[in-house]
């Protein structure tokens, strides 16, 4: 092999690692985020670019094409920065990581509101 062609597949695999980091990062703060969803207090237009944005990752009609997940994971970050944004002035993120306030019984569907 010649070094283009070394370098070529350095490239590509470097691009895979930081693909897969990325997701891992975005599968995280979707687990993170769940209980926003079922909160009464985190408005429906949050909800509704959330759940967008995931039908347009399933969705085969793409801005880019498939195997480019670039504008797929923007759109995703996009509703994830939205739901957080107003579940923050909600009352329901504290503190300088985003933390989400615990549910406030078993089995409850709302996040308990900051005092």
């Amino acid at each position: 092999m010649d070094r283009w062609a070394v370098v070529g597949i350095a490239l590509a695999v470097a691009a895979v690692v930081a693909m897969l980091i990325g997701i891992v990062v975005l599968l995280a703060k979707l687990v993170r985020v769940r209980s926003l969803l079922r909160s009464a207090d985190v408005p429906g237009a949050s909800k509704l670019a959330f759940w967008g944005s995931i039908i347009y990752l399933v969705c085969p009609v793409d801005l880019l094409p498939d195997p480019i997940y670039l504008d797929d994971i923007g759109f995703l970050l996009l509703a994830l920065r939205s739901l957080k944004s107003t579940a923050r002035q909600a009352g329901l993120i504290v503190g300088p990581q985003d933390e989400l306030l615990r549910p406030e019984g078993p089995g409850s569907g709302s996040v308990r509101r900051k005092h």
